[in-house]
């Protein structure tokens, strides 16, 4: 059994979610979100969200992690500090496989399209893992990112980071 984090990498609120698997079998360890305080500075947001994380991997132990892939805002401000958060993520889980997953393959793996609403992946999460209690945009879209990268990592039956498009640990191709 393979157990997967999976982020939702955001400055002001990162989701993630743990969830085991065997082969297509599923099974919800945990979920929650991390959110850092926007009156605080920089530097300190960032920091207590990588403690956080590093703290979430040494409690449930990984065997690998998956994280959504960055998408470019209206914004570039918005763009830049979910790139520094995404930076972050990376570094907290940077000693295991950790493999990088396009949002729209995301909803296309748990939803079956691509252009997937918000509300669409929460009820798929709900319902491809009863009882995890899942209510959070942010903790679902975390989840999502685990599931499809257990769907991914198998689907071509070698195991981890075997799938076209997943990145290794320092972001070559596997």
């Amino acid at each position: 059994m393979i157990r997967i984090l999976g982020l939702d990498p955001s400055l002001s609120r990162t989701g993630w979610g743990i969830v085991e698997a065997e082969g297509n079998r599923l099974v919800h360890i945990a979920h929650g979100a991390i959110p850092t305080r926007t009156t605080d500075p920089l530097a300190a947001r960032l920091k207590m969200l990588h403690d956080r994380l590093c703290a979430l991997v040494a409690e449930h132990a990984p065997h690998e992690a998956a994280v959504e892939e960055v998408f470019v805002n209206k914004n570039p401000q918005s763009t830049l500090k979910l790139g520094q958060a995404r930076g972050v993520a990376l570094l907290a889980v940077g000693h295991l496989p950790v493999a990088e997953h396009a949002t729209r393959l995301v909803k296309k793996a748990v939803v079956g399209t691509g252009a997937a609403e918000k509300a669409q992946v929460l009820a798929m999460v709900q319902r491809l893992l009863p009882g995890c209690g899942v209510t959070g945009e942010d903790e679902a879209d975390a989840l999502a990112v685990a599931i499809a990268h257990a769907h991914l990592r198998t689907a071509v039956g070698i195991g981890s980071m075997a799938a076209p498009g997943i990145r290794g640990p320092q972001g070559q191709a596997a």
